[in-house]
């Protein structure tokens, strides 16, 4: 399997005084195992960093009580928001309720090493604020189609890294796991693609490896969040009106707003 991982000579150096966690989002969509890749890292990585995770579901904490049924963690480090609303709003429209939980627990447990905020189930255009999080992993999985890796979209294309999930069912769905690692990586430009197994230990230590390179990286000041882009045009219901909208009004660009019922638009600009 191909190793784009780069994987740290040492482990990061202990957290100097007043340094806040490194955030790590994990985003994809629905049934991709983020639950079950942030309980990966935890099993990992709790005997060396501290840990704590937030989880967002719209209506339950269902990922937050598999994560303390399963053990990974004190249960007291996993948290859960409930977003009432697409799983997006809460990762990228309005981070507060998020940011919140975040700073609460970095407040909780100082010093925290990480916290890894688990995004719900959405599409391949749903993206982490890089208000909320200094770095992201994008998640697919071989059951999901052997051809989604090379679909596109800000998670798959620009996300910190691109995780191709589950490869060990490969042989059972008919996938190539090479051709979609290689997809992967075309729709990347050289931006890291992981295929990664439970049961398979090389792939393991590159994901444990990026980790700790990641947070070497936030600790020496050397890694700059990066916006892997704006959703493209979604719908929401309001009042029984259809609106349509798209995000490119994140980071100072033009928020445009279409509106089904009267057949009229507008512009927003954020300076």
């Amino acid at each position: 399997m191909t190793d784009p991982v780069t994987t740290p000579s040492a482990a990061p150096a202990e957290v100097p005084a007043g340094t806040r966690s490194l955030r790590l989002g994990i985003a994809g969509p629905v049934g991709t195992g983020k639950s079950s890749l942030i309980a990966l890292i935890c099993r990992e990585l709790a005997d060396e960093l501290s840990l704590g995770v937030i989880t967002n579901d719209i209506y339950t904490d269902e990922d937050a009580r598999f994560l303390r049924a399963a053990g990974v963690l004190d249960p007291e480090r996993i948290r859960a928001v409930e977003t009432g609303a697409c799983p997006h709003t809460a990762i990228r429209d309005d981070v507060t309720a998020n940011l919140i939980a975040v700073e609460d627990m970095e407040a909780d447990f100082a010093p925290v090493d990480v916290v890894l905020v688990e995004s719900g189930g959405d599409n391949l255009t749903a993206t982490f604020s890089p208000a909320l999080v200094d770095a992201q992993i994008f998640v697919l999985d071989v059951a999901g189609g052997g051809d989604v890796a090379r679909k596109g979209g800000p998670g798959i294309g620009r996300a910190d890294l691109l995780v191709v999930n589950k490869t060990d069912l490969a042989p059972y769905v008919g996938v190539d796991v090479p051709q979609m690692i290689a997809d992967g990586q075309a729709a990347r430009e050289g931006r890291p693609v992981l295929g990664l197994s439970r049961l398979d230990r090389a792939s393991i230590d590159q994901l444990t490896g990026w980790v700790r390179s990641m947070l070497a990286a936030h600790r020496a000041g050397t890694h700059t969040p990066v916006d892997p882009g704006p959703m493209a045009p979604h719908f929401h219901l309001e009042d029984g009106v259809e609106h349509a909208h798209s995000h490119a009004g994140e980071a100072g660009m033009v928020h445009e707003h279409s509106h089904a019922e009267g057949g009229h638009s507008h512009t927003h600009s954020h300076p």
